[in-house]
């Protein structure tokens, strides 16, 4: 690990148990941690303008790579003074390499969602070498292709404060044998990229590193190894981590205590609410996921319910009449302003000011989580803190019953 505080500067601030709480000092200004980053795929979070997103508390959003690559491309976001201005975001951003996105194609899994719900696509080959990845544009059909070389240089034109490394996401379902030799071409993609980057990145953008290794033991050690004596400023976990929550926890407890203990620590696509408490027990520092804004698009909002995995149907049918707002006590607009009827019924007439409204809920649920989770850990209080959450009792908010 480097320490070079011109990139990015992490500080321990106060610790319970392993769980803890930090300040990540970017180039766009400090990130309290633990922190959940809202994602800005296509430069924006769904349905909102960058000063809402601001308005709720976040310092930090994800701009996905393999969507900005695709359209609108990032010699145009270059020429309008990069992603910070392209979008008039003023905060932290952090990218991803698009190797998520660009190996789903191949593996499938999430195939789908990534080539935009069917719109426009045109099927999407991918073709996987040592050199990089050759796929189609899920817009035209183009042929496109990202390598560890590509996937720096279009983060530094998105001029993001952090910048992750390419790397291949394997699913769960590959075998072991797979995993170890696309974990072994991870490791000399970071490589690739690191060089790229030391001789032509942005002198402000920090580099993170992803540890992969598949659910199996001993490669996530290995690749804890190899990440961890890089020079890069944090690690993040990535690849499959098993094929439900037991799995994944498992994979998790045995992965995290193999990185520094004084790097900020980044958990990929993982949001749920109980699965981010039980992250944030083990010391993880940031984690990005689609959780909040995809429900928001189903009508979905997140509620203090256990007995309904801390969420809520709007789109089903039984909420007429209901004059409670989604969570008592929640101080989004969206519970401040309306209630359960009105919301439902927008988003069972597909009305956009749905998802406007329970992005701006789901997100705040999200933010009031990991802020308090942050005062918990403070007061040396988080596994009650966790109880409460997982018991349907969050200090900032109570269930509304059903």
């Amino acid at each position: 690990m480097r320490s070079d505080s011109s990139r990015l500067r992490f500080e321990v601030k106060a610790q319970d148990g392993t769980a803890r709480t930090g300040t990540m000092q970017t180039a766009h200004g400090p990130v309290q941690t633990p922190a959940f980053i809202p994602l800005a795929s296509k430069g924006t979070v769904r349905s909102l303008d960058s000063a809402e997103v601001a308005g709720l508390g976040f310092e930090m959003v994800l701009g996905n790579t393999y969507h900005l690559f695709v359209s609108p491309g990032p010699e145009r976001i270059a020429a309008a003074g990069g992603l910070h201005r392209f979008m008039g975001w003023e905060r932290a951003l952090i990218t991803d390499s698009g190797g998520f996105q660009v190996f789903s194609l191949a593996h499938g899994g999430v195939a789908q969602e990534v080539k935009g719900r069917g719109r426009g696509g045109r099927g999407a080959a991918v073709l996987i070498e040592e050199e990089g990845v050759n796929f189609r544009s899920y817009k035209d059909g183009t042929p496109l292709f990202i390598s560890p070389e590509v996937s720096m240089d279009v983060q530094a034109k998105l001029g993001s404060d952090i910048a992750l490394v390419f790397d291949e996401c394997t699913p769960f379902h590959a075998d072991r044998d797979y995993t170890a030799r696309s974990t072994e071409r991870t490791h000399r993609w970071l490589d690739r990229c690191l060089r790229w980057h030391r001789d032509n990145g942005p002198r402000r953008q920090a580099v993170f590193g992803i540890v992969q290794g598949g659910v199996h033991e001993d490669l996530r050690r290995e690749s804890a190894q190899a990440v961890s004596e890089a020079p890069l400023d944090g690690l993040a976990i990535g690849g499959t981590l098993g094929r439900d929550k037991a799995e994944m926890r498992e994979v998790l407890s045995f992965t995290a205590p193999l990185l520094p203990a004084g790097a900020p620590k980044h958990l990929l696509g993982i949001g749920e609410v109980d699965d981010l408490l039980a992250a944030i027990a083990l010391g993880l520092d940031i984690f990005d996921c689609a959780v909040p804004t995809r429900f928001a698009r189903h009508g979905v909002a997140l509620a203090p319910s256990p007995d309904t995995r801390f969420r809520i149907d709007l789109r089903k049918a039984g909420w007429e009449g209901d004059r409670s707002p989604l969570v008592e006590g929640c101080p989004c607009p969206a519970c401040q302003r309306h209630d359960r009827d009105y919301i439902s019924y927008l988003a069972r007439a597909e009305e956009l000011t749905a998802i406007r409204l329970l992005c701006l809920h789901n997100l705040t649920y999200m933010q009031e989580l990991t802020a308090h989770a942050r005062l918990a850990i403070a007061a040396g209080a988080f596994d009650s803190f966790s109880s409460e959450v997982i018991a349907g009792d969050p200090p900032w908010a109570t269930s509304c019953s059903s």
